[in-house]
């Protein structure tokens, strides 16, 4: 039985659909498998970038690493040029979010090429472990990302206007503490004054440089109360968005034309590309 109800809306041909359904679905047996063997080789690929960096184990065994490293690097170009074949709307897939931690997860070898030491990047494979919860079925944590993701993008304007707000307020005072410190305080550029507005607006300080004037002190002060102001701003703008009686709850059905995998609950056409929503039952 073909698992696709509306044949006009997916992949073309039988083999191509089983492949899509292999690779971006976990509810048949084979792309569970599939799944569970991807995961597998990124943690795999992922500790050998790790003991690669450990200069020891580097000498006694860097043949056998370089030739892991390029049978993993091989193995995940092959499987992401695979994921743009058979889905339907590639260009949209390569610009999604795991489109681009697929090329990520490969890019840092090649670069290695031109650029010694660039492999070590590939750690950042880690981030395609995030398909997990899509294997294990875990739905609702995948629903709640969706939904967290969607209060950040509803709020990027109002947080565009308050790190834009942030970013004049550490400008400003730390021009002034250039003014007011100077040099020999260890305030010696404008750049640097601004570093340590920075880091004590976010309440780390770090101590590397402190105001010794009572005026600087004083001035100090009155950034570290501000920083504690502002660091709940952001956290009540997304709260916010969350808690809107009109905020739409999410599914984790993947479009079968650019893989969009955040759409609301029900939703009959795709959030991204427009196409019609296919609903996959086991064949």
């Amino acid at each position: 039985m073909n698992p696709y109800s509306n044949k006009g809306e997916v992949p073309e041909g039988k083999l191509r659909a089983y492949l899509y359904r292999v690779i971006f679905e976990a509810e048949t047996r084979a792309g569970k498998a599939f799944d569970i063997v991807l995961i597998a080789s990124i943690l795999f690929s992922v500790a050998i970038v790790m003991l690669d960096s450990v200069a020891a184990f580097r000498k006694a065994h860097s043949d056998l690493l370089t030739t892991l490293e390029w049978v993993f690097t091989i193995l995940f170009t092959f499987e992401y040029l695979l994921r743009l074949v058979v889905i339907k709307r590639p260009g949209q897939y390569a610009f999604s979010f795991f489109g681009v931690v697929d090329v990520l997860a490969v890019l840092p070898t090649y670069v290695s090429l031109v650029l010694p030491g660039g492999h070590y990047l590939l750690a950042i494979r880690a981030l395609r472990l995030l398909r997990i919860f899509r294997v294990l079925k875990l739905a609702k944590y995948l629903r709640e990302a969706n939904e967290l993701l969607d209060a950040l993008r509803a709020s990027r304007r109002k947080i565009a206007v308050f790190m834009f707000t942030v970013l004049t307020i550490v400008v400003i005072c730390g021009s002034f503490m250039y003014v007011i410190e100077g040099g020999e305080n260890g305030f010696t550029s404008i750049p640097r004054s601004v570093y340590w507005a920075v880091v004590t607006l976010t309440t780390v300080g770090y101590g590397d440089i402190s105001p010794h004037t009572e005026f600087g002190q004083t001035v100090a002060a009155i950034i570290m109360i501000l920083g504690y102001g502002i660091i709940a701003v952001p956290t009540g703008i997304v709260t916010a968005e969350l808690t809107n009686p009109g905020y739409a709850r999410r599914s984790g059905q993947t479009c079968t034309s650019c893989g969009n995998r955040s759409h609301p609950a029900n939703a009959h056409f795709c959030h991204g590309c427009g196409d019609q929503m296919e609903h996959i039952e086991e064949g």
